[in-house]
């Protein structure tokens, strides 16, 4: 009995020395892959520095735009009024006369020849002035039309002139509006194409800091069960030698896998988050000695909940079996 007695007690004393080697070295790991994380993410920025260092520039499509408008020419200049110039058509006009004249002149020596009275000559004289009247009043009227064809052509010169110049103006008009519209535009979209680069970028370094920090704390979190599940093995080789006589007493039964320490006096910071759906109050708080984590924790008070789920190891505090109440013990 007393060599089984001491193989037991050699037993637990090498599942707590095993234990306790095995957290310390869990722990390392923890540390280290924490490190990496750290050096990963140092090297992250540092790619992303470089990358948006060699971005190509932002340009402006719009920035070569040329204002058209000095190609509208004012040809108002080129026209002129086709009935400026029209003379009154007085050959003909003299040439009648001067047929008149000549008949007259041919009666007038027939009558001499023929011994006619002077009263013949009168009226042949009365006859050629009346003509040489309806000349005059030809050339009068012709002189008329060509004043209201000079006037009309005016007026239609004025409007022609009046629409080239509203023309010009126009497209002098267009054209500054369209340059002006442009230019609007190519401010737009640079500023449009920097805000979606920034934000990128923010986006970019947001994901890349979630990412490293998860990692981070995943290496913590596996450092604390280390830590954790090196506590549990050395209580339970302690309890397993204790139950050898080791410590001439009995031992109480090893933790289970789900307790964990939460006795109120080895925590500080402590504070009431919310309640369970049976009524566990549930605290957010951190360790006061950081072997058993780093960071704040939530779960119970192990002085608050049902004595089935509290474990009275052989130190001098309190652990909780989770599995028995409805509260997780997490690291928030």
């Amino acid at each position: 009995m007393a060599g089984i007695a001491t193989a037991a007690i050699i037993a637990g004393g090498i599942s707590a020395v095993g234990s306790l080697v095995s957290g310390i070295f869990g722990s390392g790991r923890a540390k280290r892959a924490a490190r990496r994380a750290r050096a990963e993410k140092k090297r992250l920025r540092g790619e992303l520095k470089s990358l948006e260092s060699s971005r190509q520039s932002v340009i402006n499509p719009y920035e070569n735009t040329k204002d058209l408008s000095s190609l509208a020419q004012d040809l108002s200049g080129n026209l002129s009024n086709p009935f400026a110039n029209l003379s009154v058509a007085t050959g003909a006009a003299e040439m009648q006369a001067e047929q008149s004249d000549i008949a007259l002149a041919n009666t007038l020596d027939t009558l001499r020849a023929s011994g006619a009275s002077a009263g013949g000559a009168t009226a042949l004289a009365q006859a050629a002035l009346q003509s040489k009247k309806g000349v005059a009043a030809g050339i009068e009227g012709q002189e008329a039309t060509n004043e209201k064809m000079r006037a009309q052509g005016e007026q239609s010169l004025q409007s022609q002139k009046m629409q080239e110049q509203q023309r010009v103006q126009g497209v002098q008009i267009s054209e500054g509006r369209r340059t002006q519209s442009a230019d609007a535009q190519g401010k737009s979209f640079m500023f449009n194409a920097k805000e979606r680069r920034e934000d990128s970028k923010i986006d970019y370094t947001r994901q890349q800091i979630t990412g490293t920090q998860k990692r981070e704390q995943q290496a913590y979190d596996q450092g604390t069960r280390a830590i954790t599940g090196a506590i549990t093995g050395v209580a339970s080789g302690l309890s397993s030698m204790a139950g050898a006589g080791a410590f001439g007493g009995t031992a109480p039964p090893p933790p289970p896998s789900g307790a964990m320490v939460s006795d109120r006096k080895l925590k500080e910071n402590i504070k009431l988050i919310g309640k369970s759906p049976n009524g566990l109050k549930i605290y957010a708080f951190e360790y006061i000695d950081k072997i058993f984590g780093k960071g704040v924790y939530q779960g119970v008070m192990s002085d608050e909940i049902p004595s089935y789920a509290v474990i009275k190891n052989n130190k001098d505090y309190d652990m909780v079996d989770y599995s028995k109440i409805d509260v997780d013990f997490k690291q928030i």
